[in-house]
């Protein structure tokens, strides 16, 4: 199945567009990072993490779906879903 992904640094949103029933629900929700007429039409920098994280929670469809990002810095402390 078809996936496009958006990150934020963070977290990223999976996207697989066959599944979705176009519910509105994203748009409805943070109409500041959800643009249907756009490309690329999800913008995540414009919301924060947790904030994406309850509205993809929210998608009827499951066509919205989360994966944290890991971030590993040399000498540094892990960053993400570890």
């Amino acid at each position: 199945m078809e996936v496009h992904e958006y990150s934020n640094g963070e977290i990223t949103i999976l996207w697989k567009p066959k599944a979705c029933i176009h519910s509105g629900v994203c748009v409805k929700t943070l109409s500041n990072v959800y643009h249907p007429g756009a490309r690329p039409w999800i913008e995540p920098g414009n919301a924060t993490t947790q904030e994406l994280i309850d509205q993809v929670a929210k998608c009827p469809s499951g066509a919205l779906s989360i994966k944290k990002d890991l971030n590993v810095v040399k000498n540094g402390k892990y960053k993400g879903g570890v």
